[in-house]
């Protein structure tokens, strides 16, 4: 099976298991009950002891949070994975663009290495057969002859066998890269599941007044363990593209009939060395795309508010025990 085969099943693992978020509405259900309860009587007893009109507004939110829980497949995840979606497809189309584009070159590449071999007559009989029978024919049976021979069969062999442990590691080295993808499509598609199966208990949390970060949170997990495969698209990309540079700018060199071509395939190796280790830094990148206020600007936020209302009480304190002090020292 093939690796774009693999990706394939794990879409379709990520489609059948969808549903089975459907199975924890009901739990959902239970528990935001209780906490939309437990809500809307702390906000209605707080405005009723501070003989305030009751603010109507904040108490929407439970019901909205509960409609979301009873339609959780399709109101939220649905709506996720609509916008999200052209994302992934348009990073994905980039991709096989560039790789269509750099198979053309590769092989555009090859064959002009080939007869550049060709043309160089030390060369022609290590990559032609034709070449290397025609050579044999012209040799005689001398001693002289023999031991040219001979070296001919191992300057041969020793060619092929260069080759065929450079195809060797290159391979290795495709298939290492091909895994990096997969092992992070893997977790991606885990992580997905997840916070798919176990959104409706993560917005039935976030009913309680303590807990709404909960659902920030949540959202900021999703969002952003689905843009993994996008960067990774772009990431593959960027690397396909600068492959095809330096393929193209080795056929410009190539079109100089002097030009001896270097098979060793270095520079492919290091950028295939370089995809592998930057796979794993796919989850930091995104990171810095989708971020969260989450609890700790929330803690910043009331420290500030507490700060500015010491201070105003402060200020009052100051100043009444001012007026009060005048008071005594003009009697």
């Amino acid at each position: 099976m093939e690796f774009n085969n693999l990706h394939e099943v794990l879409r379709s693992l990520y489609d059948e298991m969808l549903p089975l978020s459907a199975d924890m509405a009901a739990v959902a259900k239970g528990v935001a009950g209780l906490g939309a309860l437990f809500y809307v009587a702390i906000k209605v007893w707080q405005a009723l002891s501070r003989a305030e009109p009751i603010d109507m507004y904040p108490l929407l939110r439970p019901f909205a949070l509960g409609i979301c829980i009873m339609f959780f497949p399709t109101i939220v995840l649905g709506t996720i994975n609509a916008v999200l979606s052209p994302v992934v497809q348009g990073t994905h189309a980039i991709l096989e663009n560039q790789v269509l584009d750099l198979n053309d070159l590769q092989a555009k590449k090859d064959l002009l290495e080939r007869e550049a071999m060709l043309r160089n007559p030390e060369t022609a009989y290590l990559v032609s057969n034709e070449e290397f029978d025609n050579k044999l024919e012209e040799l005689g049976w001398s001693p002289g002859d023999l031991i040219t021979m001979s070296g001919m069969y191992m300057d041969r062999f020793a060619y092929q066998t260069e080759q065929a442990i450079k195809n060797w590691f290159r391979n290795l080295l495709e298939v290492l890269f091909q895994a990096a993808a997969l092992v992070i499509d893997t977790i991606r598609t885990f992580f997905l599941i997840v916070l798919s199966i176990l959104g409706p208990i993560a917005f039935a949390i976030s009913v309680w007044d303590d807990f709404q970060s909960t659902l920030t949170q949540w959202l900021t997990r999703y969002v952003s363990v689905y843009l993994w495969l996008p960067v990774a698209d772009l990431f593959s990309s960027m690397l396909a593209k600068i492959q095809s540079l330096i393929i193209e700018k080795d056929i410009a060199m190539l079109a100089d009939p002097t030009y001896i071509p270097d098979t060793s395939n270095t520079v492919y190796i290091i950028f295939m060395i370089i995809g592998i280790v930057g796979y794993f830094t796919i989850p930091t990148v995104t990171g810095w795309i989708i971020q969260a206020g989450g609890a700790g600007n929330f803690t910043r936020n009331v420290n500030q508010a507490a700060m500015k209302t010491g201070n105003i009480a402060g200020a009052g304190t100051g100043s009444a025990v001012g007026n009060i002090g005048g008071k005594l020292m003009g009697k």
